[in-house]
């Protein structure tokens, strides 16, 4: 009989495996925590990338540098363009054809311009 546990050793060795547990969870957070702050940054960038992409485009179509003020005159001409009829929705959605279809619609009208 005296290989048998006291309930003091019972006790003791399922706090022991409680605190492993616990411990385990911790390292759950951490781990899950830091791939939380990973993705936060993954999506920081790719959304700095595109804000980045939509002013170079903005200044290629200006022909110019964006200067001061011309966030709100952009801002304000969009939401006319929303306001009006969605145009720039509409814009937005529309698909735009590759550069073989665009040149194979360009032939078959006969206008080398592509007008």
């Amino acid at each position: 009989m005296s290989s048998k546990r006291s309930l003091e050793e019972r006790i003791n060795e399922k706090n022991e495996m409680k605190e492993k547990a616990l411990e385990k969870v911790r390292q759950y957070e951490a781990q899950l925590k830091m791939l939380e702050k990973k993705q936060k940054e993954a999506d920081r960038k790719a959304r700095t990338h595109r804000l980045i992409t939509i002013g170079g485009v903005v200044e290629a179509v200006l022909g110019r540098e964006f200067r001061d003020g011309d966030n709100k005159k952009l801002e304000i001409f969009l939401r006319t363009q929303e306001r009006n009829g969605r145009f720039f929705t509409k814009a937005m959605e529309k698909e735009i054809p590759d550069d073989k279809e665009s040149d194979e619609k360009k032939e078959s009208c006969g206008d080398e311009n592509g007008l």
